[in-house]
């Protein structure tokens, strides 16, 4: 075998977005959490200067987006500090929250840290169901009212859902809450059963359903335009929907060039998994994992440095082999710009390095003649 195809089954590392689970507590009890946090407090969180020393790390490693995250990452009393220390260093950081203690004095201190985006997750259109799904009467409202602040402020929302079967039928309607509280961005997420979100399996959506549901993203995106931004996360083989309906490439990196001037880890997509590649996660106790829905440790950071786990570590450095690959996801043709999620095949199988199970095509092989899916 030549040098060069062994390459070309490499991917190339460029860290892009580092979701950076700063605690694990929580003020609400959601059904399909990854974390199953609560409002406890956690043994064993990265102190403040050990947060610090592990931005300074990030920075060394490369220039990408922080999402700071959790649980519920202003559950942390320090979070404004690290912002602060992060934007000070150069890194553009953003925020998940589920929103409901985002009041106008949060917002206000979350702006002048120098948070550049927020999203917010709301899963259903209603305040009956979201607060049923959220495990605390009163989160939608908390959750919208939250939202209101954070564009008062001046910051860019984004609209984060998970989809399953219990929220599906609503997805046009969470595109147009989101559209009219003036999000740049909406990111429906695939369900990944782990954490809490095992007890929604039997209410996960199949892979046909997971096709439908990509095919009018891929649509709503064409028809809204600059409106506002899709990205799909969980779910790589969007990136083959897109290649198979047209190629769009602008649908990548938003659509104009003003949205293409936005800094290009949230507005873009450049793979579908990016676990490892350009994408990783690290815990509130220093664990870091390719996501955080792939249970798999790449390495501590209390044991050894940042940028070493990201270069070095034997488990991303696997996940760029795409010849490690198996299943019908190795015999893929777009197996580069897709790879199947790799948690998703881990949760299901028990080995994250086979095909993805919620993906209906059939690939075509080097021979050009179809797959069998085994």
């Amino acid at each position: 075998m030549s040098h060069d195809h062994l390459n070309s089954t490499l991917i190339q590392p460029r860290l892009q977005l580092v979701a950076w689970e700063i605690t694990r507590s929580c003020n609400l009890h959601c059904a399909h959490c990854r974390a199953s946090s609560s409002a406890d407090e956690y043994a064993g969180e990265l102190t403040t200067q050990e947060a610090f020393r592990l931005i300074d790390q990030i920075n060394e490693a490369g220039n990408p987006i922080i999402i700071l995250t959790g649980g519920e990452p202003l559950a942390r009393a320090d979070v404004y500090s690290l912002a602060e220390y992060a934007k000070r260093k150069g890194l553009r950081v953003v925020m998940g929250t589920n929103g409901t203690l985002v009041t106008p004095q949060v917002a206000a201190r979350l702006k002048a840290s120098g948070l550049s985006r927020i999203s917010v997750s709301l899963d259903f259109p209603t305040a009956e169901m979201q607060d049923k799904f959220r495990g605390q009467r009163g989160a939608f409202e908390a959750a919208v009212a939250g939202i209101r602040n954070i564009r008062e402020a001046g910051m860019e929302l984004q609209i984060n859902c998970t989809l399953t079967r219990l929220n599906i039928a609503y997805l046009n309607d969470l595109l147009c809450l989101a559209l009219h509280e003036g999000a740049v961005a909406f990111h429906p997420f695939f369900l990944v059963p782990t954490g809490r979100g095992k007890g929604l399996s039997d209410v996960e959506l199949s892979a046909g359903e997971y096709e439908s549901a990509l095919n009018w993203i891929y649509d709503k995106q064409l028809e809204l335009g600059d409106k506002i931004f899709f990205k799909p996360t969980d779910a790589p083989h969007y990136l083959r929907i897109l290649r198979q309906r047209g190629g769009n490439e602008a649908l990548l990196s938003g659509p104009s060039p003003a949205a293409r001037r936005r800094h290009g880890g949230e507005d873009s997509i450049s793979r579908g998994c990016m676990a490892g590649t350009g994408f990783c996660f690290i815990s509130h106790t220093g664990r870091v994992q390719g996501c955080g829905y792939l249970d798999l440790e790449a390495g501590n950071i209390r044991n050894q440095p940042f940028g070493d786990i990201w270069r070095d570590s034997p488990l991303f450095k696997q996940l760029r082999d795409l010849s490690a690959i198996k299943g019908k996801c190795g015999a893929c043709e777009y197996k580069q710009i897709c790879g199947g999620c790799r948690a998703r095949a881990l949760e299901t199988t028990g080995d994250h390095l086979e095909s993805e199970p919620y993906c209906i095509y059939q690939p075509r092989g080097a021979t050009g003649e179809r797959v069998n899916a085994g």
